[in-house]
Formats: structure tokens, sequence, C-alpha cells
């Protein structure tokens, strides 16, 4: 898991991840000299410490490198979110220990999270579902090889197309 960069290393991929889109060395060193003195050697050091540790992919393009972000800023804090929680001998403490800590708009933002993860990744039904007397009524109703061949057609159907492709679950 990743450990948290350092300042400069954070500085230079926050203008990675804001532009999204490759950068140059060059582009990087006169967007950070706005707000201090730096040295084009040190960028240039730093992205090439950033591209070693993985954070950024780089091309050559001419005589300079550009470099592109692996991953989001997003995925970034979550990484970095997941090992401090990994790290507690109590899951469920840290977990109610950091929603504690949360200003409202935060525990608004984390609702609307999970209710995208639970739209996107419904749970499993749960498992007392399907009983042995499912598939002997199956059987029973598909009435000899004229059902069964009726039942292998729908199913084919619904795999091919499904609701999906209908626009059923849109309206």
């Amino acid at each position: 898991m990743p450990r948290p960069l350092g300042e400069l290393e954070d500085a230079v991929m926050t203008r990675v991840w804001q532009w999204n889109r490759p950068v140059t060395v060059r582009e990087v060193l006169e967007d950070l000299q706005q707000e201090r003195s730096i040295a084009y050697t040190t960028v240039m050091t730093v992205m090439d410490n950033l591209h070693q540790k993985g954070w950024v992919r780089r091309e050559v393009e001419g005589r300079a490198y550009r470099y592109t972000a692996v991953s989001t800023r997003a995925a970034y804090a979550a990484a970095l979110m997941n090992e401090g929680w990994a790290q507690s001998d109590n899951p469920a403490a840290a977990l109610v220990a950091f929603f504690g800590m949360m200003s409202q708009d935060q525990r608004e933002a984390l609702n609307d999270a999970i209710r995208i993860v639970q739209r996107d990744n419904p749970l499993p039904a749960p498992a007392a579902a399907p009983t042995p007397a499912a598939p002997e009524e199956r059987t029973e109703g598909a009435g000899g090889t004229e059902g069964a061949e009726g039942t292998e057609g729908a199913e084919g159907t619904e795999g091919a197309g499904g609701t999906e492709g209908t626009g059923a679950q849109e309206r």
C-alpha cells in the first residue's frame, strides 16, 4: 500500500491530477515557481522518483518526457484510508472513530457513496432462498421435450438481451 506523498511530491502530483493530461517537467516547474523558488533539476528529480514509485508513467517526446498519472487522487486517498484502517487491531472501532471525526458534509458524501456502491454492487440474496423443491417444479412444468426446448429458447433470449436492452429499467 502507498505511503503518503511528501510535500513536494504532493505538489507535483496535484498538478498532474488537476491538469489530467501528459505534462512536462517544464510545465510543472513554471507552475510551482508561482508559489516558491525551485530549480528545474529538483522538479525533474521528484518526477523521476514518482515514476520509479509507480505514481506516473512517462513517454519520450523529443528531448523531454511527458508524465501522466497512473491513478486518480481519489484512488490515492482511498488507498491511504484503507491502509490506515488495515493497521487497526479493531477495524469496527476504527471506522466508528473515523466517522465520528467527519463533518456533516463528509457524512452526506459517505451516504451518497454507500448508495452508489449498493446500487452498482448489490449484495447477493440470502443463501436460504432456493429449496430442493424448486428444480422439481421446473421439471414438472416443462412437460417433456417441447417444454424443454421452449425453456432453452427463453433462456437464450434472456441471456442475449435481458431487460437491459429493452430500456425497461430506464423508464
